[in-house]
């Protein structure tokens, strides 16, 4: 069974920082790639980060780019997001989505291309 499983959220404050995990299970990121999608209270889910189907190279959302890094550990099977100066505006919860690798960031667009969804990570940030 395919599955993603983030962890990794929590309560921090303002100019904090986390780090997410996203576990992947029934795949390897030899062939499937995984992004971070964030859905901020009351809103609609947006992406965040993934990594380009056509190069590899990390993607970030306008409003998190200098301050949100994400890598993978091939050995861990594993996703992560660094997410340093946090907010408040970025509270919300965290998903971590999965495609195939030729498919999914496909010229640099993190919607394209997802077939599987975890189930989210909370993360709120104080003011």
């Amino acid at each position: 069974q395919l599955q993603v499983v983030e962890s990794g959220g929590g309560l921090v404050q303002s100019g904090g920082s986390l780090t997410l995990s996203c576990a992947a299970s029934g795949f390897t990121l030899e062939d499937y790639s995984i992004g971070w999608f964030h859905q901020a209270p009351g809103k609609v889910r947006d992406w965040v980060s993934c990594f380009s189907a056509n190069n590899g190279s990390a993607v970030y959302t306008a409003a998190v780019k200098g301050r949100f890094t994400i890598s993978r550990d091939h050995a861990k099977n594993t996703v992560y997001l660094q997410m340093n100066n946090l907010k408040p505006e970025d509270t919300g919860v965290y998903y971590c989505a999965a495609g195939p690798k030729n498919l999914f960031g496909d010229y640099g667009d993190c919607r394209v291309g997802i077939h599987y969804w975890g189930q989210g990570t909370r993360v709120t940030v104080s003011s």
